[in-house]
């Protein structure tokens, strides 16, 4: 079995069922399938062959989905890039995945422009042929129709993802079909989808859960994919009512912008079975306060990481109520995890260890690093780098990322305690808090902070409202205004680049 074949069998099971929705145009899945023998028809005469790497350059539209299964129906690898990336970031995983072609969407292809002609790459754009690149749409329709059939099994190499950077050069995630399967069937068992499914895609494909949870998820069960380029709040709760959605995955940013949209209430959101959501932590309070805005008892946190599938632990609608803020208490299925020590040993309740995952879905490894890989499983199990700490009832909460943990003075501080606590503040709309350099701790904290009202002076202001809250130690003395967190796509705050500014600020001075 393989992913291009799940498109396939639903061809010949549910010929007219809806399969995609993009915008006006509506595709059932017999059409797909027709559109995707002929692209790669059209691929293999360019010279694509099993085992090539091709970057799809695009965002969240009906030519992705044609591009994505065309390229598997080959054998070939899949490597989906985020659409908001510099030609200098597409550049260097050309280099790394060795990548055979480039299929870019025609709203963001000239981004690439300085690319095109200095490498032998095959250049393919939707919309019409210019400079240097060739058209997707007659690329599909000089296409041979008749019926590809992908020969790659489930331990057979499917997709690279690269990580999103937030420390250094990304990294490319090599999956097989087995690890894809392994968590889309996760997500269907543990959602209820099924062919009446309709799920909306906001969040860009070309990350993991997204595209392996529940795009990879929906089609195994028939569902419909409702396809939406861009988020914004009004887009969001419009296509929510417009096409009854029942499933949605969003990064953490993403409901809280859309919980404080001005006609939130306006809208018929009631065909909603999963408000799913994960890649950044949210604090108990914001989890209320979606819930409470969205006038919802369906919300469902997914913990995991890229490299885990993702897999990871979910906290049910059900549990929200009395755990709101943690991860929950179990592993998904066709996963494991633990807490442990620096040794790898399983820590008591209440102390703070790394997360640990073991399960199929787990990558191949780090496409061409065999250390890395092997850093980062070590006897069959994934080490996240989360720390995190299990409560009386077993649940698991995440205290901080185990790069992010400030060791001031010999004491470990966890930022995202002290940020839960300063959102809460009536006048801060975003914070977070780094370690930087001191000359006798070794480390101290600063918090960067957006405010939401202007406050008079904002250290006297931040101190003030910490102290009580938590340990004095654990209190900054270094703040610091700015505008807004720099974020990478998935809404994860980039503290290297916070780190970096800070110190441009401290050599000025």
């Amino acid at each position: 079995m393989n992913i291009s074949e799940l498109l396939a069998r639903n061809a010949r099971k549910f010929p007219d069922k809806t399969a995609i929705i993009d915008g006006n145009i509506e595709l059932s899945y017999v059409e797909v399938d027709r559109m995707v023998n002929r692209l790669a028809s059209s691929l293999s005469r360019l010279g694509i062959r099993q085992g090539d790497k091709v970057i799809l350059y695009m965002p969240n539209t009906k030519e992705f989905v044609f591009a994505y299964f065309a390229v598997l129906r080959l054998g070939a690898i899949v490597v989906p890039i985020n659409a908001r990336l510099t030609a200098a970031e597409v550049k260097y995983i050309m280099d790394h995945s060795e990548a055979k072609a480039v299929i870019a969407h025609d709203w963001i292809y000239q981004e690439l422009a300085s690319l095109v002609g200095h490498d032998d790459a095959i250049w393919i754009k939707t919309g019409e042929a210019k400079d240097g690149w060739t058209s997707l749409s007659e690329l599909i329709a000089a296409g041979e129709p008749e019926t590809i059939v992908c020969p790659l099994k489930e331990d057979d190499e499917a997709t690279i993802l690269y990580t999103s950077g937030t420390t250094g050069k990304p990294k490319g995630v090599l999956f097989t079909y087995r690890n894809i399967f392994a968590v889309a069937t996760m997500m269907v068992i543990e959602t209820k989808m099924d062919r009446h499914s309709r799920i909306l895609h906001m969040m860009p494909l070309s990350h993991s859960a997204p595209l392996h949870l529940f795009f990879v998820g929906g089609t195994y069960v028939g569902a419909t994919h409702v396809l939406a380029p861009t988020f914004s709040p009004e887009a969001l709760l419009q296509l929510v009512e417009q096409h009854e959605i029942t499933h949605f995955f969003g990064a953490p940013v993403a409901y809280l912008l859309a919980a404080k949209h001005p006609r939130l209430h306006e809208y018929d959101l009631s065909s909603v079975r999963y408000w799913t959501y994960g890649g950044a932590p949210l604090s108990r309070n914001e989890v209320l306060f979606i819930a409470k805005q969205f006038r919802t008892d369906r919300l469902m946190c997914l913990y995991g990481l890229t490299e885990a599938g993702p897999n990871g632990t979910y906290l049910s609608p059900e549990e929200h109520a009395a755990k709101a803020g943690s991860v929950g208490k179990y592993a998904a299925l066709h996963c494991e995890v633990k807490i442990v020590d620096d040794h790898g040993k399983e820590v008591p309740t209440g102390e703070i260890g790394e997360i640990v995952l073991r399960g199929e879905s787990v990558m191949k490894g780090y496409y061409k690093d065999e250390e890395k890989t092997k850093e980062t499983i070590k006897n069959g199990w994934l080490y996240t780098g989360d720390l995190a700490r299990r409560d009386e009832d077993g649940y698991i909460w995440v205290v901080d990322r185990k790069k992010d943990m400030i060791i001031s003075g010999g004491v470990n501080i966890y930022p995202k305690e002290i940020e839960d606590v300063l959102r809460t503040h009536p006048a801060i709309a975003d914070v977070a808090v780094v370690g930087v350099p001191h000359p006798e701790w070794g480390e101290t904290a600063k918090a960067f902070v957006v405010v939401s009202q202007p406050l008079e002076n904002l250290a006297d202001e931040c101190k003030r409202f910490l102290k009580g809250k938590i340990a004095d130690y654990k209190i900054p003395r270094l703040y610091e205004q700015i505008d807004e967190l720099p974020r990478n796509a998935t809404g994860k705050v980039l503290k290297q680049v916070l780190r970096g500014k800070h110190d441009e600020t401290a050599a000025r001075h």
